[in-house]
């Protein structure tokens, strides 16, 4: 190897070297970022809590404001973090396991899947039955995915996947409206649940949802780890001694468990799971080292801020958060569309 050749190997091994590093900075911020965006949103509200009455809440169960803190808004921002960064993994495997950058869990029909079985459950159960909600929402949810499994059998990275999860999505949001016409329930608390809001999220909402989404971490970092094997072709992954198929069923059943854990918790939350990852690609490349735990950060904060949003924007009343991730995703859909068709 001549001294010209050495020099461009240790410019181009430099330059690699500089974007790893670049990365986990990128990484670290939106880590420090994280706490100080929870203390915000623990703060405000129809009641505006100071940060030093919000530390002394957090220490202290009988300090002033304790009780607003620890019942109502420490819940509800823990509940955004771990339901927006669910589905912002959520997003990354099912695009990488469709091939197709559309893909995200509402609009492949995960979530309206969900949501038909989470409106079933409140239309038809006692109160006292509630506690069954998170079964009917992970029914719906791996409905949806059935189809969306022999859909991607035909139509891998194609945007008919994307098309056709549209449709099974408007299939269930028919069936859901139907539903809240037909039987006699709580029709305000579904169409809360429907429109995404963290609204009324409880403590014991968010250790269950917690310990989900450790149980599902495993089975997330094997996923993880193929990501790239996924991004090549069919036949080249199995000429690695992979079975494609395998690999694409288990990212997609990981998927649907993680949104359907998130919309258990928060509701019918749209389009964060496509937002973010892109976001978070933007920033940090597409190595799934940085890619998964940078998407689940920009998750955690894009959900958050939504919620922040809705609350501080029409206090004392609120917009639900789903209804402010659906103003900023509904766009940018449009856009990649439009990006996709246009490289045709």
């Amino acid at each position: 190897m001549n001294v010209h050749h050495m020099s461009l190997y240790v410019k181009k091994y430099m330059r690699k070297l500089h974007t790893i590093q670049v990365g986990w900075l990128i990484i670290l911020a939106l880590l420090i970022l994280l706490p100080l965006a929870i203390a915000l949103a623990v703060g405000v509200g129809a009641v505006f809590v100071p940060p030093q009455q919000v530390w002394e809440a957090v220490i202290n169960p009988d300090a002033h404001s304790s009780f607003i803190i620890r019942t109502y808004r420490m819940p509800r921002a823990l509940g955004a973090v771990l339901a927006g960064a669910a589905l912002a993994v959520a997003g990354v495997l099912l695009q990488t396991a469709l091939s197709n950058p559309l893909a995200s869990p509402d609009v492949v029909g995960i979530t309206k899947g969900a949501g038909f079985g989470a409106v079933l459950a409140i239309m038809l159960l006692p109160a006292d039955m509630r506690w069954i909600m998170p079964i009917a929402v992970i029914g719906g949810a791996i409905l949806a995915a059935v189809v969306l499994l022999f859909a991607a059998d035909v139509q891998r990275g194609d945007t008919g996947v994307a098309l056709t999860g549209l449709a099974v999505g408007a299939l269930f949001h028919a069936a859901t409206s139907f539903l809240l016409v037909k039987l006699p329930g709580d029709t305000n608390q579904a169409m809360v649940w429907l429109a995404g809001s963290m609204y009324g999220t409880t403590m014991t909402e968010v250790v269950w949802l917690g310990i989900a989404l450790l149980v599902l971490t495993p089975f997330v970092v094997y996923c993880g780890a193929l990501l790239d094997i996924m991004r090549l072709k069919e036949e080249s992954v199995a000429g690695l001694g992979r079975d494609p198929k395998r690999i694409r069923t288990i990212m997609i059943m990981v998927a649907v468990l993680l949104a359907a854990g998130a919309v258990a918790v928060a509701g019918g939350i749209s389009f964060l799971g496509l937002l973010a990852p892109h976001i978070a690609s933007a920033l940090v490349g597409q190595r799934p080292s940085r890619l998964l735990p940078a998407s689940a950060l920009v998750g955690a904060l894009l959900l958050l801020g939504a919620d922040i949003v809705g609350r501080v924007f029409t206090t004392p009343t609120e917009i639900p958060a789903g209804i402010v991730t659906a103003v900023l995703g509904a766009p940018y859909l449009l856009y990649l569309l439009w990006r996709k068709q246009s490289v045709r």
